[in-house]
């Protein structure tokens, strides 16, 4: 079985629960606002329904702060449009010069990204736009992004993860975001010897690369290549650039798909296409022709986009891992809603938010008739996250979208008395990238232009 499709879902059909869901979502920002100590870092997770933290990489305060600014997006109510612009201000700075992390597109293009759309969009007061300090923000962002370079054997190479100069993440798809604008803006990277670097060179390079070692195309490349699935992490020997296996952080194995990273590779390989299509073919690289990266991202995204329906229970949402071992334990569960509350393995919503996002996208680009399905996929996951019992409609639950998992292997998620696996929890992520699908789909609904991060 598959996600299972009702064409009598539309943007429009979706408006009373997207209204219901700002209605929700606005006091839990507040009382996150109201009491949360920066100096005692991040909110990442929700544990008995409070947001916690949880040291790894501070890679989520962006997605705090953007909250805010999709809110007053959606609903025109200046005092969230207030609660983000003093976050970014006071404690987003730090995160464009941030040499250690991969993350760039998650917390600046959040922040500083969404400010800067909003200015070129006409739909922010005057008095409030900054929009040199915003830009300078994204440029130096893009740069100190694309300085994480690891060079491989093929001539390419690819921005390496947290981990090490070794580690290309699947993730970082969605990070390139940070690449595309200060590109736009007319930044480089200034290397040795004042060598200028073209961020567009890298994306492109970097994207290549995923595609080639993180995502699978079914054409025997190891006994375990299916269509359309991903590795979360991809290991490189540093001394001569070649690629030695896949491997995961996040999932259940590097033979198996951790669902959100998945989703980060749908919706980043889509949103890259948009952008891609934008720019003249005179700027690609010389080994990739604009034609040849344009086809690359396309096939990948199809592919991942078909894995993600056909590994996916019939509401639309994942369970965290396509292999997760206690799935076996299920019985049919594609054939079915998934459930929350069972005994074996947590669902992830937060995937199915991020995933929902692409298949939208890919349905639009590739227009009525080839892209119909993933279209009614995309609403359908929409339509279920919009709905009990994943839109937290608790007041004293801090997070917007429950049954989101951080990091299953590490046992990070909290597991309340009585349950045997963590649920009825949200995230940063998951709650910032369900506001972001609901804005999108609120655009669509009233013929507003469609929502791009360019």
């Amino acid at each position: 079985m598959a996600i299972q499709l009702n064409q009598e879902i539309s943007p429009q059909s979706l408006v009373p629960k997207i209204r219901r869901l700002w209605k929700l979502s606005g006091p839990k920002i507040q009382r996150l606002q109201s009491r949360w100590e920066t100096t005692k870092g991040t909110p990442v997770f929700t544990e008995r329904g409070v947001y916690a933290t949880r040291g790894w990489t501070e890679w989520t305060q962006g997605f705090q702060f953007g909250s805010a600014l999709l809110h007053y997006e959606a609903t025109g109510q200046e005092k969230f449009l207030l609660i983000g612009l003093q976050g970014t201000r006071d404690h987003m700075a730090t995160h464009v010069s941030h040499t250690g992390v991969h993350d760039h597109g998650f917390n600046n293009i959040s922040t500083y990204g969404n400010l800067w759309r909003m200015a070129c969009e006409g739909t922010l007061p005057l008095e409030l736009i900054n929009r040199e300090a915003w830009e300078l923000a994204l440029k130096v962002s893009g740069a100190v992004q694309a300085a994480r370079w690891t060079a491989t054997a093929e001539g390419g190479g690819y921005i390496y993860s947290f981990n090490g100069p070794h580690s290309l993440f699947i993730d970082t798809l969605r990070s390139l975001r940070s690449l595309a604008l200060a590109h736009q803006l007319g930044h480089v990277l200034m290397s040795e010897c004042d060598r200028r670097v073209s961020l567009l060179d890298r994306l492109v390079m970097h994207l290549e690369a995923t595609v080639r070692y993180n995502v699978f195309f079914g054409t025997g490349r190891d006994t375990y290549d299916v269509r359309g699935r991903v590795a979360h992490e991809a290991i490189f020997n540093t001394n001569d650039g070649r690629f030695r296996c896949p491997n995961s952080q996040q999932g259940y194995s590097s033979l198996t798909t951790w669902t959100r990273g998945l989703a980060w590779g749908l919706c980043g390989l889509v949103e890259q296409w948009e952008f891609l299509i934008s720019q003249p073919a005179h700027l690609f690289p010389e080994r990739l022709s604009r034609a040849e990266v344009l086809e690359t991202v396309r096939e990948a995204a199809v592919a991942t986009a078909e894995f993600y329906i056909s590994e996916t229970p019939t509401c639309g949402v994942p369970y965290w891992d396509t292999g997760a071992p206690g799935l076996v334990r299920l019985g049919d569960y594609l054939n079915r809603a998934a459930d929350p509350f069972n005994e074996h393995e947590p669902v992830d919503s937060s995937a199915a938010a991020i995933a929902a996002q692409g298949l939208l996208r890919l349905g639009r680009l590739l227009g009525k008739s080839r892209g119909k399905t993933f279209w009614q996929a995309g609403l359908k996951v929409a339509d279920t996250l919009f709905s009990d019992p994943y839109l937290s409609s608790d007041e004293d639950h801090e997070g917007l979208l429950l049954h989101s998992v951080y990091h299953r292997p590490n046992g990070w998620d909290y597991t309340a008395p009585g349950q045997k696996v963590p649920n009825n929890e949200s995230s940063m992520w998951g709650d910032y990238h369900l506001r972001e699908l609901a804005l999108l789909i609120q655009r669509e609904a009233q013929g507003q232009p469609w929502l791009r991060f360019f």
